[in-house]
């Protein structure tokens, strides 16, 4: 049986949003990238809210921060953007199919649905909710989520170019049409060295508890 990761979201201040076929378009872009980049399956339901499971556990944190950089880029402006709340998981299961996603159920299916419920209890946007609890990993992803929540829908779409492609900043500059110097602009204001590092560290973190 393989450690599957399971990511349960929704989208922050959704009622206040008017614009809601362009939300749902964004969040079903986001769950077809986080589906391509990491083999996921899962679903949108009630409009806002979404879960999905990833076959490889140990990329779970990675996958969550994909989704968030994914709605932000898409937010109509700064002072309106677009957000979710992710609540991640993982566990020993079989990986659901598309077929069966409905059906299916586990400890960390579990885990990820009731972590959503406390994240909605408090500001935090990101969380990660195993078996037994990690203090220093939930101190360091209070940290991040602070990141990842200041982050401009520009910065926002140099950091998801950044996880879903090996491109190299110049590569990232003629693909957006800008200058270099914009994109070292951007990816320093998301703080992306310091995130990235990160991943790394939670990706090694998560393969030990495996």
């Amino acid at each position: 049986m393989q450690t599957i990761g399971i990511l349960s979201g929704d989208i922050v201040g959704s009622r206040a949003i008017d614009d809601k076929q362009a939300l749902r378009d964004a969040l079903d872009l986001t769950l077809a990238r986080v589906r391509e980049s990491f083999g996921g399956v899962g679903m949108r339901y009630r409009g806002d809210a979404f879960q999905i499971a990833i076959p490889d556990g140990a990329d779970v944190m990675r996958a969550a921060v994909l989704i968030r950089a994914s709605l932000l880029e898409h937010s109509p402006s700064r002072r309106q953007p677009w957000d979710a709340r992710v609540s991640a998981s993982l566990g020993g299961s079989e990986m659901p199919t598309e077929g069966n996603f409905t059906d299916a159920d586990g400890p960390a299916f579990v885990r990820s649905g009731q972590g959503l419920d406390d994240l909605s209890r408090n500001d935090q946007r990101l969380g990660l909710f195993l078996s037994q609890e990690q203090r220093e990993i939930d101190l360091l992803i209070r940290f991040v989520d602070d990141i990842v929540g200041q982050w401009s829908h520009n910065a926002a779409e140099v950091v998801r170019l950044s996880l879903t492609t090996s491109l190299t900043q110049s590569e990232l500059a003629i693909r957006l049409e800008r200058s270099q110097p914009t994109i070292n602009r951007r990816l320093t204001a998301a703080r992306w060295s310091l995130v990235k590092d990160f991943l790394t560290f939670m990706r090694q973190r998560l393969e030990s508890l495996a």
